[in-house]
């Protein structure tokens, strides 16, 4: 009898609900193009709002006009503190590009640091407005004003705007995105990879705040790993080694630290020879043998693989194999990271206990580091590098150094049965 009055009640609702008035929306709620409910509404400089998926398409489609009244899209809406603006457009992007490359040849300051931030106030509305400023070739306009204003050796009178336009130059980033538009990336690159683009560079990794050095490293890091020659150019600048071990000797933030050590990997691996033996002479007397070691012992992954990547390009040169020597965390910390960081940390690993093990002139030592290499466990670790499997280079030279230490293997050698842990076979 309950359970009867229970369904009665719930089809007598039911019968209300239908009988009642359906959910009707406001006309101010609905997309004059879609005719739907606006889920993301912008307003246009006319005043009347759209969806923005709506208006996005109109303006894709070559349309300049709003779709409704007939005045032309590009002027300032009147309510623009309460509404999201409308996409930016091409024109528009053109049209001040056009207007900032006329303010930097008169070096006009202060008129270039409105127009970048009326740029960074774009970028900041919407990922489309980003991708519409960089296929207008921003940052080719952006990398030649920040080259013009740092050709002033006195660079705390333009740090603002050299900040702006950095700041800018970031999000434009990397370079490779624009493989459509060749001729943009390799203007870019020639003139933030100039003489004294670096050099300003450099002044705001040492003289700019967290922001600044943060905005420095990524256009930095970026330079130096779209081509080696601006390695090459940043290793001439005077104190930019100075300066990128301070860096990474005394932290600022985690992000930082990790440019700075694979700004410094691309500087002591380049090509030339003259050029990376005197820098990687310069670290190694600062003391970044030492320093890399430390940092890699408690460090995460991405840290640990560039820093054992820098400490294998030192080990090519005298000076850091002697220092490589002389510190006890060497033969411990390389042996400890073999199959506990990643594949590329094993690598430069193994490379670098292979470029130890190989010291002609220094048999005594060489002899010394086998040794203690034996006693942390190096002798299974490579084994068990061979049965996982692992590059041809890595194989050969862990086999080269097996065949090296197999006779003066003593009877007790340690390991650490948790580097086992959790290991695969690569096939």
């Amino acid at each position: 009898m309950v359970f009867s009055w229970i369904r009665k009640k719930a089809a007598d609702d039911q019968e209300k609900l239908k009988k009642g008035d359906e959910l009707v929306i406001p006309n101010q709620f609905v997309c004059p193009i879609s005719l739907d409910l606006m889920k993301d509404p912008v307003s246009l400089s006319s005043g009347i709002t759209y969806d923005r998926d709506s208006i996005e398409s109109w303006l894709d489609g070559g349309n300049f006009t709003c779709p409704i009244g007939v005045s032309r899209i590009g002027a300032t809406a009147s309510n623009e503190s309460r509404h999201r603006r409308v996409p930016v457009s091409g024109i528009q992007v053109s049209e001040l590009l056009f207007i900032l490359e006329d303010s930097v040849e008169s070096l006009n300051g202060r008129r270039c640091l409105e127009l970048v931030q009326k740029v960074k106030k774009w970028g900041s509305e919407s990922e489309r407005n980003r991708i519409c400023v960089v296929a207008n070739g921003a940052i080719t306009v952006f990398s030649a004003a920040f080259d013009a204003f740092a050709r002033d050796d006195s660079f705390e009178t333009n740090a603002n705007l050299l900040e702006e336009m950095l700041s800018n130059m970031n999000w434009m980033f990397p370079l490779s995105q624009l493989h459509s538009l060749d001729h943009h990336t390799e203007a870019a690159q020639a003139r933030l990879g100039s003489q004294d683009s670096l050099r300003c560079l450099v002044w705001l990794l040492k003289c700019g705040d967290l922001s600044a050095k943060k905005d420095s490293m990524i256009a930095l890091k970026e330079l130096v790993s779209s081509d080696q020659k601006h390695a090459e150019a940043l290793a001439a600048i005077e104190e930019a080694s100075e300066v990128l071990f301070r860096l990474v000797k005394e932290p600022v933030c985690p992000a930082i630290t990790r440019s700075s050590l694979m700004v410094i990997f691309h500087l002591v691996s380049s090509p030339s020879s003259s050029t990376s033996m005197a820098i990687r002479s310069e670290l190694v007397k600062m003391g970044l043998v030492s320093l890399l070691l430390e940092l890699t012992v408690d460090s995460e992954r991405s840290t640990s693989e560039t820093a054992l990547g820098v400490f294998d390009m030192l080990c090519d040169c005298e000076d850091g194999k002697e220092e490589a020597y002389r510190n006890a965390l060497t033969f411990p910390v390389l042996v400890k990271k073999i199959l506990r960081v990643s594949e590329l940390a094993t690598q430069f690993s193994v490379s670098a206990i292979w470029k130890l093990g190989r010291h002609e002139k220094e048999r005594e030592k060489v002899n010394i580091f086998l040794a203690e290499a034996l006693q942390v466990g190096i002798f299974q670790k490579l084994v068990l590098l061979l049965q996982l499997g692992c590059g041809s280079v890595t194989k050969e030279k862990a086999t080269e150094l097996l065949k090296t230490m197999n006779p003066c293997r003593p009877e007790l050698e340690c390991v650490d049965s948790v580097d086992f842990k959790n290991l695969k076979r690569s096939f």
